[in-house]
């Protein structure tokens, strides 16, 4: 089993070689796939550096700024691995979780897991109550579009099998990813599972990006995979025909 590690970076020069010194001691074959989303501080030297410090490492860069979800898609067409997961630039979620984010996976239980900050025992700084407030009602919102009864619509930490991700026509460029890929996978009829992980938030003056316009996009996002038609690539759906 191979892990395809999908990194989208912007203006991190002060955490990126951290977070792929943790992604790197995890205990699992894998690859790191880094998009650098047309970083303006130190993130394109950064990345020099540790490419060549790592051969398990790949990056791409942008020519303009696109946004989050943008990032990942150039990061999913990459991806060679047999899962494919999610990890942010920063230090706000903790590599040490990918064990148990793969275990449905391998199990042969699951081809898309969830990672929720809410649904957990783990260690949790404690920050912002109506950010919290508002990833709790967009998860609402979106379990009542999708049915399902997910906790943390919104995390980082998604998990997919490939032949699955790089099946799903994406669209959003920013953090509208979220909704429209939950919104996605379950009209796929993929098998998603849920398991709690730890979560060291950032606060504003730390880095943290997203910000209210986003959450009135992932509003719009929500309803507007609800109802617009989609069908996911042939690739998964000879796997689920096999």
């Amino acid at each position: 089993m191979k892990l395809s590690v999908v990194i989208p970076v912007f203006n991190e020069a002060a955490t990126i070689a951290e977070i792929i010194a943790r992604v790197q001691s995890v205990n699992v074959d894998k690859e790191i796939v880094i998009v650098d989303d047309f970083s303006t501080d130190g993130t394109p030297a950064a990345l020099e550096k540790l490419a060549a410090q790592y051969p398990n490492v790949r990056t791409f860069r942008h020519e303009r700024n696109y946004g989050k979800g943008r990032a990942l898609r150039t990061g999913f067409e990459h991806a060679q691995g047999d899962y494919v997961i999610v990890q942010d630039a920063d230090l706000e979620y903790d590599p040490e979780d990918y064990a148990q984010l793969l275990r449905p996976l391998d199990a042969g239980k699951a081809d898309a897991v969830f990672g929720s900050r809410f649904l957990s025992t783990q260690e949790h700084r404690v920050l912002y109550f109506w950010h919290s407030v508002g990833n709790r009602f967009l998860t609402l919102l979106s379990n009542m579009m999708t049915d399902l009864n997910l906790t943390d619509m919104e995390t980082c930490y998604k998990v997919f099998r490939r032949e699955l991700i790089q099946a799903i026509p994406l669209e959003e460029d920013r953090f509208g990813f979220e909704p429209e890929i939950t919104a996605k996978l379950a009209k796929t009829g993929a098998r998603i599972y849920e398991v709690g992980i730890a979560y060291h938030g950032r606060t504003y003056e730390e880095g943290k990006k997203i910000g209210v316009k986003d959450g009135f996009r992932a509003l719009w996002c929500i309803v507007k995979y609800k109802f617009k038609p989609f069908q996911a690539g042939p690739g998964w759906k000879a796997r689920r025909s096999a």
